[in-house]
């Protein structure tokens, strides 16, 4: 295993593991130029070979939840692991976060720092079919980007999915909890889910809902008032008339007041889905010692509709031969001024 650093000109500082292509550390500078690692995660591989909720991982071969852990797949029925009863959660027991990738530094568009990670899964890995070799590349950009490009290709089709599952923490990874952190969500819309966190095939609308963070919301009043505290997965509004980059569109703004740290996401994928880290209990300390309780971190997660093998309706992720599927997000870091108004 091998552990690489990117730094970006602007001052955005990254290290990634090849195992599960986690990212340990991203330092971001705060109004004041000062920097400090904005996520959760460990200081010691051991650590991670012990078992982690995710931390910076690459989740696939199918991020996100497949229900009742099955699918049907041209005339096919297939059944893997039901690893977060009764569903099937983030690619199986040994999923793309706990596979060791390959890497390669490149140089990105103006000499950018840059790491191409592939991955080869075997034909009925977990389950799935056909043999898919997966390329996840991260670059740091001069404007504080961290870019994450993701390539599949298979031999067969398959479900193919991927999203990044950092979690982040503007104010520091070992300051507490998110509360003060303010959200927004560009989203009208979210998918309901039952009491086991199973994407029921259905959408409502965020108007007159707790859930609704169209305009900035504190963390600390929202999470309460979320299902299961946890937070749900939203359909992203495609028509921004200020897009980021062409095919890429805002997804979403979390700044901390306090040290004017801001991150905003922006992507290609079709959803986005917040998770408050409502399962963390304390049990596990992180790179600073301090333990990480409920709500230490919030995860921005990118991604194709998890259940759309079952769920054709609500987009593909189909991964077929000769067809490569390529998606990119992008997590902008910035820092706004003492004072500064918190709207998009």
């Amino acid at each position: 295993m091998e552990a690489w650093t990117l730094r970006g000109s602007g001052g955005l500082e990254l290290e990634a593991l090849t195992y599960g292509g986690i990212v340990t550390r991203i330092l971001a500078p705060d109004r004041d130029g000062r920097l400090a690692d904005v996520v959760l995660g460990f200081g010691d591989l051991g650590s991670y070979l012990a078992g982690h909720p995710y931390f910076g991982a690459i989740a696939g071969r199918v991020a996100g939840r497949i229900t009742n852990a099955c699918f049907n797949l041209e005339g096919k029925t297939y059944s893997l692991a039901a690893n977060d009863p009764p569903n099937h959660l983030h690619g199986g027991v040994k999923g793309f976060d706990k596979r060791i990738w390959i890497a390669t530094p490149l140089k990105g568009q103006g000499g950018a720092p840059s790491l191409r990670l592939t991955y080869l899964s075997g034909d009925g890995e977990e389950g799935y079919p056909g043999t898919v070799k997966a390329t996840v590349t991260y670059t740091i950009t001069g404007d504080n980007t961290f870019l994450i490009e993701t390539e599949g290709v298979t031999d067969w089709p398959t479900p193919f999915n991927l999203t990044h599952h950092s979690y982040f923490n503007l104010a520091g990874e070992s300051t507490g909890s998110i509360a003060e952190h303010e959200l927004q969500i560009s989203a009208d819309e979210y998918a309901v889910m039952d009491e086991h966190m199973t994407l029921l095939g259905r959408f409502e609308s965020v108007t007159g809902q707790r859930n609704d963070f169209r305009k900035p919301r504190r963390l600390g009043d929202s999470i309460p008032q979320l299902f299961q505290n946890h937070g749900d997965l939203y359909l992203i509004r495609r028509d921004d008339a200020d897009d980021p980059a062409p095919g890429r569109v805002r997804a979403a703004r979390l700044v901390h007041p306090g040290c004017g740290r801001v991150l905003e996401v922006s992507t290609t994928e079709k959803y986005l889905q917040l998770y408050t880290g409502s399962g963390l209990d304390g049990s596990l300390a992180g790179k600073s010692v301090a333990k990480y309780g409920r709500f230490a971190g919030v995860c921005l997660e990118c991604e194709g509709y998890p259940d759309a093998v079952n769920a054709t309706s609500f987009g593909d992720i189909i991964l077929r031969p000769g067809q490569p599927r390529k998606q990119t997000t992008a997590y902008t870091f910035s820092a706004q001024s003492r004072g500064a108004s918190d709207a998009a």
